[in-house]
C-alpha cells in the first residue's frame, strides 16, 4: 500500500445555487435541525427537556466515564509519539516551498485566544479554590480540606484539567485536517482526517455524517464556553459601572444582561468572522495576547509572586511525575469512598474532557487553518507544550494570589463569596485599595474577556461555515457567517434562559459523545497516513499533492 500514492481527491456534493450555493445541503441542513430541534424542545418544554437531558448527560457520564478517560490519554499517547518520531521533524504540513503565513507570536496568541482563553478567566482563579478544599487526593485521606498539605494537589488537579490533555485533543484534531488539507489537497473538513481509513466513502453519507457531528459538537462546545463567558462579562459590565439591571440580586445575570451580552459578543465576532482570519481574528488574538500579558505581569508584581510561582513549580513537578496515573486512572464505586471518587471524577474530569472534545473540532480546524507550512514535529509541540504551560502560569499566579488572600485572611471571604465569574474582579478589588485603580483593572479586564469571546464566537462561526462548505471558504459564505452568527447566540441565550449554565453543560456532553469515536478514529488514520507517508518517501513514491506549478506545466 505504501508503494502507490495516496488519495489525492475526495470530492463533497454541493449545491449550485441560491442560499445553499457552494455549501452541502446534507451537512448544512441536517446540523441545523439538529440543533434548532434541541433548542426548541428546551425552550417550550424546559421542565421535560431539562429531566430528559440530565438524565441523559448522568448516563453519559457515569456509563462512559471509562471511555472518556482512556480516548483522552490515548491522544496524549498519539501525540507523545509524533513529537518523537523521527520523521515527524521531516514531514511538513505542507509542499516542500511553503511557509508559516503567521509570526509565531501570532500563531501562539490565536491558538490560545481560540482554545481556553475564555474559560480560563473564569476558572484560573476559580477551580484552585474548590480543589483546594476537594480533591481525589483528599478523599483518599491523603491530604487534609484547606489545609497547608493539598496546597500543590489543588494545582496539580487544576493543570490535569487545563494542561496536556486538552492541547493534545485540539493537536489531534488539528494536525490531522492540516496534514490532509496542506500534504494531500483534500478539502479542510472534518470527514478528510479519516481519509486513510474509509477512502473515497467519505464523500458520500458516511463523510456527511462525521461533519455533522463535528458541527453540533462544535455550537454546543462554543455554546458552553460563551456561556461562562456571558456570565462574567455581565459581572464586569455591572462592576465597572455600564448597568445595574444587567445582574439580579444573587449576582447572577438578569435576563436584559445575558441579552445584551449575547447581542454584543456575536456582533462583534461577526464582523470580525467576516474580515476573515487574517485580519479581524489575527489582531483580535494580538490584543489579547498583550492584554493577557499585562495582567500577567501585575499579578507577579502586586500578587502573591513567592506563593503562586512555588505553587507553579510544585504542582507542574507533580503533576508531571503523575502524569500516567492521572491519564489512565478510573475510580470505581461500591465504597463511600469510591462513589465520592466516582462523582467527583464524573463533575470535573470527564465532564472537562467531554468539554475538550466537543470544543476540538473548531479548535483543530482553526489550527490547521493558521498552520501551514509548519512541520508536523513543531505543531504537535507548538500545540501542546507552550499553551499548556501558558495555562499553568495563569492558574498558579490568578489561582495562588487569590488562595493567599483567602488563607491568610486579608480577603475576608470576598473571593470565596464571589460567584465563579467574578472571583477574578472580587480579588483586584482585595488587591487594589484604590477604587479608581481598581475600577481601571475591572475594565481592562472586561475588554480582555470581550476579545476572547469575540475571537472564540468569530472562530467557531468560521469553522462551521468551512465544514458546511465542504472545506472551503470565500466571499459565498458570508451570508452563512451572518446566519450561524446569529444562530449561535440564539443556542446561548435560549439555553442560558431557561435552564442556565446546566442545560448548556448537559447539551455539550450529550454532543460530545459521538464525536470522541471520530477522535479516535483520526488518530488511527494519522499514525497510518505519517506511517505509509515516510515509507513512500523511502521508495519514491510521490506523498503529497503535485505543486500548482507543476500542474500548470
Amino acid at each position: 500500500m505504501s508503494k502507490k500514492p495516496p488519495l489525492l481527491h475526495l470530492p463533497i456534493p454541493t449545491h449550485d445555487k441560491g442560499f445553499y450555493n457552494g455549501f452541502s445541503r446534507a451537512v448544512t441542513m441536517t446540523s441545523t435541525m439538529i440543533i434548532a430541534i434541541v433548542v426548541i424542545w428546551a425552550v417550550a418544554y424546559p421542565e421535560e427537556a431539562g429531566r430528559v437531558l440530565a438524565a441523559i448527560n448522568g448516563y453519559i457520564l457515569s456509563s462512559f466515564a471509562t471511555w472518556y478517560i482512556y480516548v483522552m490519554g490515548a491522544f496524549v499517547v498519539v501525540c507523545g509519539i509524533l513529537a518523537l518520531w523521527p520523521a515527524s521533524g521531516r514531514l511538513k504540513l505542507g509542499l516542500a516551498g511553503d511557509t508559516p503565513e503567521f509570526s509565531s507570536f501570532s500563531w501562539y496568541s490565536m491558538m490560545f485566544g481560540a482554545g481556553i482563553g475564555v474559560g480560563m478567566l473564569t476558572w484560573a482563579v476559580a477551580e484552585p479554590s474548590y480543589n483546594f478544599n476537594n480533591n481525589p487526593d483528599v478523599l483518599l485521606g491523603l491530604a487534609s480540606s484547606g489545609g497547608a498539605d493539598n496546597i500543590t494537589n489543588a494545582f496539580k488537579w487544576s493543570f490535569l484539567h487545563w494542561g496536556i490533555s486538552a492541547w493534545a485533543t485540539y493537536a489531534v484534531a488539528g494536525l490531522c485536517l492540516a496534514y490532509f488539507t496542506y500534504r494531500r489537497g483534500l478539502p479542510m473538513t472534518m470527514r478528510s482526517s479519516l481519509v486513510s481509513l474509509f477512502g473515497r466513502h467519505l464523500s458520500g453519507p458516511l463523510g456527511h455524517a462525521i461533519d455533522v457531528f463535528a458541527v453540533v459538537a462544535t455550537v454546543f462546545g462554543v455554546a458552553q464556553a460563551l456561556g461562562f463567558g456571558v456570565n462574567q462579562l455581565v459581572d464586569g459590565l455591572s462592576r465597572i459601572g455600564l448597568g445595574g439591571y444587567l445582574t439580579l440580586a444573587d449576582g447572577t445575570p438578569s435576563a436584559a444582561g445575558i441579552i445584551v451580552a449575547i447581542v454584543l459578543i456575536m456582533g462583534a465576532s461577526t464582523l470580525s468572522a467576516v474580515s476573515g482570519v487574517g485580519r479581524g481574528i489575527k489582531w483580535l488574538s494580538n490584543i489579547n495576547m498583550v492584554l493577557s500579558f499585562f495582567v500577567l505581569a501585575f499579578l507577579l508584581v502586586f500578587g502573591a509572586t513567592t506563593f503562586g510561582l512555588t505553587s507553579l513549580f510544585q504542582g507542574l513537578w507533580v503533576y508531571i511525575l503523575d502524569l500516567p496515573a492521572l491519564l489512565f486512572t478510573v475510580y470505581e464505586g461500591g465504597t463511600e469512598t469510591g462513589d465520592a471518587l466516582v462523582g467527583w471524577q464524573g463533575g470535573w474530569t470527564v465532564f472537562y474532557w467531554a468539554w475538550w472534545i466537543a470544543f476540538a473540532p473548531f479548535v483543530g480546524l482553526f489550527l490547521a487553518r493558521i498552520s501551514k507550512g509548519r512541520t508536523v514535529r513543531e505543531f504537535v509541540i507548538g500545540v501542546v507544550a507552550v499553551p499548556s504551560l501558558i495555562a499553568c502560569v495563569w492558574f498558579s499566579l490568578a489561582g495562588g494570589t487569590a488562595m493567599h488572600l483567602e488563607m491568610t485572611g486579608e480577603a475576608a471571604g470576598a473571593i470565596s463569596g464571589a460567584t465563579d465569574g467574578g472571583k477574578i474582579f472580587a480579588m483586584m478589588d482585595v488587591l487594589i485599595p484604590s477604587a479608581f485603580l481598581s475600577w481601571l483593572m475591572a475594565a481592562l479586564i472586561v475588554v480582555l474577556l470581550m476579545t476572547y469571546l469575540v475571537t472564540s464566537a468569530d472562530s467557531a462561526v468560521l469553522v462551521v461555515n468551512t465544514i458546511n462548505a465542504g472545506g472551503y471558504e470565500g466571499p459565498k459564505a458570508r451570508p452563512h457567517i451572518i446566519f450561524w452568527g446569529v444562530a449561535v447566540g440564539g443556542v446561548v441565550a435560549a439555553l442560558l434562559l431557561i435552564g442556565g449554565i446546566g442545560a448548556i453543560q448537559t447539551a455539550m456532553v450529550i454532543g460530545a459523545l459521538p464525536f470522541s469515536v471520530v477522535m479516535a478514529l483520526m488518530c488511527v488514520s494519522l499514525l497510518k497516513a505519517v506511517f505509509n507517508d515516510t515509507r513512500r518517501m523511502a521508495n519514491g513514491v510521490p506523498s503529497t499533492v503535485m505543486p500548482a506549478e507543476q500542474a500548470a506545466e
